[in-house]
């Protein structure tokens, strides 16, 4: 027997009773009588090094933990997890968990009409309804080969709502991410605005969320008498409002502290994780796609793209207060051009593919144009059973398949459609841009400080119904 330290090595170098497991004293792991090792040399090793590592472990002072923040939390906008490994307080890997809000929205899909569809995509990123419902439907309407028959009027109302939306998404952004910080008046003054826009959605569409208003041809009504007067109204409203936010933020030198130099994602990392919108923006890149590759008339809209350098959550925030007051500029020639189409129709006029667009509400609050209804249930039988046929049979689309992108309050929004000749999608795919620029968590958020990773994924501003659909 051999001792050194803790470890003890036993070495029996001639046959031992322990050869025969039933004797006294036997080693169970030794040979058996009848085993071809009959008579080799057992060791038994006790001890070793481990007291060794656990005093080097307590010499280098770490205290390694891994903590979940979500996906019930109140800084991770939605039900996010993100999974933190921490050093102390700094952040040494960061990944995100999603899949909580799976909803099968664009499974769903593939069971619906082409024109029910947009119930269903409008309710993805529930703060960006319009892009979705228009990068759908601009995807349809390539598949069916009438871009450019949609009315100018049509084109002029999606601009408008999209800009809005715009709007509202960036007020819901900075709102949020004050609040994050402890700034409860930037959230109290982003959500006033934020109401502001709701009412225009629900004068304009019926409803102030989820609206399903543009349709594939058109939108699904023209914008009612008043509307274009309360716009301009409120478009004064938003001009003050995102006034007295600069004033609170801008300068500020306790949000410069949170939010100079954190969550700092560089033009190379964005191109790499395909990361688009005010993150892009932020690196001085000025990719915008209503100026890349125009669609809906963009290229007629006098307006900038706004771009900073610092490529960090201060950029950010200061690239979405700009960007809102160029959509403002947006909503204000289309007030001019929709006073100049008025009467002008807002839905294709191949009646094989548009539905109705001409609505009247009645004294329920709801009903279908009158003398629509009038025609096709008093003088027409062959108007009535084609009415019957596209909206519960709905239209057809030739086979192919087309991709669409739009420039969403968070980047590019893409739409790939598929089908095969029939009356519902084979396949809609959406590429929401909050889902790929939440690849970014890792490398905004590692080497930091806990509290930095709440400032960086409020920046990247993603919201959950887009990501999980």
């Amino acid at each position: 027997m051999t001792t050194h330290d803790d470890t003890t090595i036993y070495d029996d170098t001639a046959p031992s009773p322990g050869l025969d497991p039933s004797l006294p004293g036997a080693d169970p792991y030794g040979a058996s009588v009848d085993d071809d090792t009959a008579g080799a040399t057992v060791f038994t090793v006790s001890g070793g090094d481990w007291n060794d590592l656990v005093d080097e472990a307590t010499a280098l002072h770490e205290e390694r933990i891994v903590v979940n923040m979500g996906p019930q939390h109140p800084s991770t906008h939605g039900v996010l997890r993100l999974i933190l490994e921490l050093d102390g307080e700094t952040v040494t890997e960061a990944r995100a968990g999603i899949g909580y809000l799976h909803t099968g929205i664009e499974k769903n899909m593939e069971f619906r009409t082409w024109t029910q569809g947009v119930t269903f995509c409008t309710r993805m990123d529930y703060l960006t309804p319009m892009f979705q419902e228009a990068a759908y439907c601009l995807s349809i309407e390539k598949l069916l080969g009438i871009t450019d028959r949609i009315p100018e009027r049509a084109s002029v109302i999606r601009v408008m709502m999209m800009e809005l939306t715009r709007i509202n998404s960036h007020l819901v952004a900075i709102g949020t991410g004050g609040m994050e910080m402890g700034a409860t008046t930037v959230m109290t003054i982003g959500f006033r605005e934020r109401e502001r826009i709701l009412r225009v959605f629900e004068a304009i569409t019926g409803l102030r969320m989820n609206n399903a208003y543009i349709r594939p041809g058109g939108v699904a009504q023209d914008v009612p008498h008043g509307a274009v007067d309360m716009v301009r109204g409120v478009i004064a409203e938003l001009r003050r409002g995102i006034g007295e936010l600069e004033k609170l933020l801008n300068e500020n030198p306790l949000l410069k502290g949170r939010t100079v130099g954190v969550g700092y994602l560089d033009l190379t990392g964005c191109i790499a994780l395909g990361v688009t919108g005010p993150v892009l923006r932020s690196t001085g890149l000025p990719h915008d796609l209503r100026k890349s590759d125009p669609y809906c008339g963009y290229e007629t809209y006098d307006f900038e793209v706004m771009t900073r350098t610092g490529a960090d959550s201060y950029d950010r925030l200061r690239i979405r207060l700009d960007e809102m007051y160029e959509s403002l500029k947006i909503v204000e020639q289309c007030l001019e051009r929709l006073q100049r189409t008025e009467g002008q129709p807002v839905m294709v006029e191949d009646k094989k593919i548009a539905w109705p667009a001409q609505l009247a509400i009645g004294s329920d609050g709801q009903g279908n144009s009158l003398d629509h209804i009038r025609e096709i249930m008093g003088s027409s039988m062959e108007a009535l059973i084609h009415h019957f046929k596209l909206v519960t049979e709905g239209f057809r689309v030739p086979p192919g398949q087309a991709y669409v992108a739009v420039e969403s309050a968070k980047g590019e929004l893409g739409c790939h459609t598929v089908s095969d000749g029939g009356t519902r999608p084979y396949r809609a795919h959406f590429r929401d841009p909050s889902f790929n620029n939440l690849q970014a968590v890792a490398a905004m958020c590692e080497g930091s400080q806990v509290a930095d990773v709440i400032v960086a994924v409020a920046s990247i501003d993603p919201v959950m119904g887009g990501v999980d659909r």
